[in-house]
């Protein structure tokens, strides 16, 4: 993916990352001593979960629901408070500006998102979004001014398909405000309902250059920095993630009156297919995934054989071409599998998909500096789950950092990360954004 550089290539390669490490260091004089308020953080993180809470006592911020406008609007307040003066875009996005010296610098923006999944988490992208508040709080607390304008951009439905960052960059149709979100309410609707402007969706598109960069504080959602006790992750990419349907037909039959040698059992195949699928992704060296999370069995009786099987089919990795290579391996143990179980099965490629995004390499280097300045193990790793960043990284360089999620649990009610942690992850984040601004 081309992108435009957000350094001057001349300022950026004559320093090298030695001298940026020594910038850092000397940047402690002035600006080592910030600290996020780790209390005020994970405060904040408690008083969003009260939105959306369910007569069950689960966590239900579904976007576009009454507990999003509700969390919505508590989060707008604190940013008036933080002197952002939020506005909302078409897209039901809320955006927080700040002003810098150089009004005529494109700004660096940072953020997340508030809405969840249902029955989720408290942390999943609420990190992100008071991590931002908490940086520009602490600037106002400090009489810091950056030279670039700031922006806090908290994303209208993440969970329900990344809706508020793609209509950013121009990827929503007339269709796709039609489909239905998790709310019920088609995604135009639910646009509405947050105070966007489905009609003039367009007006939200940013294009290339108009955001100098993005910066995402983000869980990780996996269980890989806190088995390798590590701080803090430097995320190299979002990983691509392609669905198939996948069908496989045999025959119904009766299950006392076939012989297990005369059966064209779908259910078997299908089976030996999931089991497959688990092989060819094993076969390979790497970090991609494959998973059959979706299964549907016809006519499902006890007394009848299957006679048909649908199966959902998700392959993610960072190289979209890796993903089609294991994609045509599969297919072909399929092939064997239908022919020796006199089924047949068929792949149906779904509009859904989404393309890897490698994040910018120099933004990469001073997250990794910044964090092992303050003293922070680093770990380069990628994202297995999607993101907002993953659209913005078509319009802007962008960059994650990621932080321990305490047993590998997201979307899930005993997703937690630490205070301390949360803390770190903050501190990163203010640092890197003061890095970014003073690079030229």
């Amino acid at each position: 993916m081309q992108r435009r550089n957000f350094i001057k290539q001349s300022s950026f390669t004559a320093i090298g990352m030695g001298v940026l490490g020594s910038l850092i260091a000397n940047n402690k004089n002035s600006f080592s001593n910030l600290t996020v308020n780790s209390k005020r953080i994970e405060s904040r993180i408690f008083e969003l979960a009260k939105f959306g809470v369910d007569e069950k006592g689960r966590g239900y911020r579904v976007a576009y629901t009454k507990g999003d406008l509700e969390g919505r609007a508590w989060f707008m307040e604190l940013m008036k408070k933080a002197g952002l003066n939020p506005t909302i875009d078409a897209a039901g996005n809320i955006i927080g500006k700040r002003d810098g010296k150089n009004p005529s610098l494109k700004p660096i923006a940072f953020g997340s998102h508030i809405d969840m999944v249902p029955d989720g988490g408290n942390y999943d992208g609420t990190l992100g979004s008071i991590a931002a508040l908490e940086l520009v709080e602490i600037f106002n607390e400090n009489n810091i001014v950056t030279e670039h304008p700031l922006e806090v951009i908290i994303f209208g439905n993440e969970e329900g398909g990344t809706i508020g960052s793609k209509a950013m960059v121009g990827d929503i149709t007339s269709d796709g405000l039609k489909q239905k979100s998790q709310s019920g309410l088609t995604m135009g609707e639910g646009i509405k309902a947050i105070g966007g402007n489905p009609e003039n969706i367009q007006s939200c598109i940013r294009k290339k250059g108009d955001i100098h960069s993005w910066v995402e504080l983000h869980i990780e959602q996996g269980g890989i920095l806190e088995r390798e006790k590590i701080q803090i992750g430097v995320v190299e990419g979002i990983v691509g993630i392609v669905h198939w349907e996948v069908t496989v037909e045999g025959f119904a039959n009766h299950a006392g009156a076939t012989p297990m040698n005369m059966r064209q059992d779908a259910l078997l195949a299908a089976s030996k297919f999931i089991i497959a699928v688990n092989e060819v992704i094993n076969s390979v060296k790497g970090s991609q995934v494959g998973t059959i999370g979706k299964i549907a069995v016809q006519p499902g009786a006890y007394n009848v054989i299957p006679g048909k099987v649908q199966l959902g089919l998700e392959i993610r990795d960072l190289n979209a071409s890796k993903i089609e290579n294991l994609f045509k391996e599969i297919e072909k143990r399929a092939a064997t599998i239908a022919t020796s179980s006199k089924t047949t099965i068929k792949f149906e490629r779904q509009a859904n998909e989404s393309k890897p995004a490698l994040t910018d390499k120099k933004l990469q280097q001073i997250i990794n500096t910044t964090a092992k300045a303050l003293g922070f193990t680093t770990k380069f790793m990628q994202s297995g789950a999607g993101h907002d960043s993953q659209h913005i990284a078509a319009i802007a360089p962008s960059a994650m950092i990621f932080i321990p999620s305490i047993g590998g649990i997201s979307h899930s009610p005993k997703e937690f990360s630490t205070a301390t942690d949360m803390a770190n992850g903050a501190n990163v984040l203010i640092q890197t954004i003061l890095q970014i601004d003073q690079s030229k």
